[in-house]
């Protein structure tokens, strides 16, 4: 097995031909999936869905059970299932599946842990294939810098990486945004990005399981596979918060956090609560919070306040609007914004012009490991300080007889950066 460690530190291969741009839409456009989970079976329905000359041909998973019920779900569903040619040969499961999969494809969709994100992106972008990337895309600094470099990569050979921060890909977002951009509320003095959840899942351990098959099985609830809730799933209202600001991001960020809920042993080591305050070299401020704690109100949402005005953007609670001189509601038409992160992606392979997502995709990611380092640690953590990190996640080893990383609880002021 090559870790990610080891794959980064290896010379970088020969550059892989440019992909021809499948005019038209007379040429096949080959498909793999990388992480069978429910968000990975969701992104094939929604790749199939995106043209009409297209087909999954191939499909990893670190669990055969994992592949095997994706592949039935997709063979069930009306209007997707005569897309699917997945032979016995091209099922593909354990750490190194991915290779095999990357092979085969020309368009890739990468929906693992997050901790595994660099590593097949890297090896997708050298292989010269199209990249659908969840989000986040890294759960670490190396992971980000690395996540930089391919994406870097990808633009020199023409080819496409769609970032699964699907709130971009939304009509209503969008066009709040773009009279955020516009003038709507004047200067954007402070944005609050809120994700309140009532509650998360985990997993019991079986007696049949190593430490490294549990913690896999188990990967939300751990910060080396996920990055943290911050990271995971908060990444969507950080970046809806960097999007307004311009993609500026922050140079600072001081934090809190810990485990009021979610404390029992199958839970893991990471926190069911955040909240960080980041501040931007000219004194805006982003306010942060998130809560996962069953029986609790749960509110998904992002407020922008101005000099003229307020947004809010959220698909609950009030919708998107700006009050301000000149008030506005959204009103439609709206869009499936799954569905069109993948249109969009796929119209761009098939005209040979390609759209890159790398850097905002990368750099929220950072926004939210930053948050993160920062309650961890009770420290402020600069923008510098994160991007520099020499904290690295990954194991030494990824097999299922190797030891995972210490699943130690981060305690604020003694949890040290590095």
């Amino acid at each position: 097995m090559t870790t990610r460690r080891q794959f980064l530190a290896a010379s970088a291969t020969a550059a892989a031909a440019l992909p021809s741009a499948f005019a038209a839409g007379n040429d096949l456009i080959r498909v793999g999936l990388i992480g069978c989970g429910d968000r990975g079976t969701g992104a094939a329905v929604n790749a199939l869905s995106a043209d009409k000359n297209v087909k999954l041909v191939a499909m990893a998973d670190a669990f055969p059970d994992r592949l095997d019920g994706s592949l039935a779900t997709l063979l069930a569903k009306k209007g997707v299932a005569e897309k699917v040619d997945v032979k016995p040969d091209a099922k593909f499961v354990g750490f190194d599946a991915y290779k095999h999969v990357i092979e085969r494809s020309d368009v890739v969709l990468l929906t693992t842990p997050p901790q595994f994100r660099p590593l097949h992106l890297r090896a997708a972008i050298d292989a010269g294939k199209h990249v659908f990337a969840e989000k986040p895309c890294a759960v670490d600094a190396p992971g980000v810098r690395s996540v930089l470099e391919s994406c870097e990569r990808a633009k020199t050979k023409g080819l496409s990486v769609v970032s699964g921060l699907c709130l971009r890909y939304d009509a209503g977002f969008r066009e709040c945004v773009k009279r955020v951009h516009g003038g709507a509320i004047g200067d954007v003095v402070t944005v609050f990005a809120n994700d309140y959840r009532s509650g998360r899942w985990t997993k019991a351990r079986r007696p049949d399981w190593t430490d490294m098959t549990y913690q896999m099985r188990n990967w939300y609830n751990f910060t080396w596979l996920s990055g943290d809730f911050n990271v995971e799933q908060h990444v969507h209202f950080l970046d809806v918060a960097a999007w307004v600001m311009r993609d500026a991001y922050p140079v600072k960020a001081v934090g809190m956090g810990g485990r009021s809920v979610y404390t029992g042993p199958d839970t893991g080591n990471i926190y069911d609560h955040f909240s960080v305050v980041y501040e931007y070299a000219g004194g805006q401020r982003l306010v942060s919070n998130t809560r996962q704690q069953p029986g609790c109100k749960n509110d998904l949402s992002a407020f922008a306040l101005g000099t003229k005005g307020r947004a809010q953007l959220s698909e609950k609670d009030g919708g998107m609007n700006v009050r301000g001189e000149q008030n506005w509601t959204f009103e439609g038409p709206g869009n499936a914004m799954y569905q069109a992160e993948h249109g969009e992606l796929f119209a761009s392979v098939r005209s040979g012009k390609p759209i890159n997502n790398g850097e905002y995709m990368a750099h929220s990611t950072l926004l939210a490991v930053m948050g993160r380092m920062a309650a961890y640690t009770g420290r402020e953590v600069t923008w510098k300080m994160a991007l520099e990190s020499k904290e690295d996640l990954t194991p030494a080893k990824c097999d299922w007889d190797a030891k995972p990383p210490e699943a130690a609880v981060a305690v604020p002021g003694v949890t040290k950066f590095v």
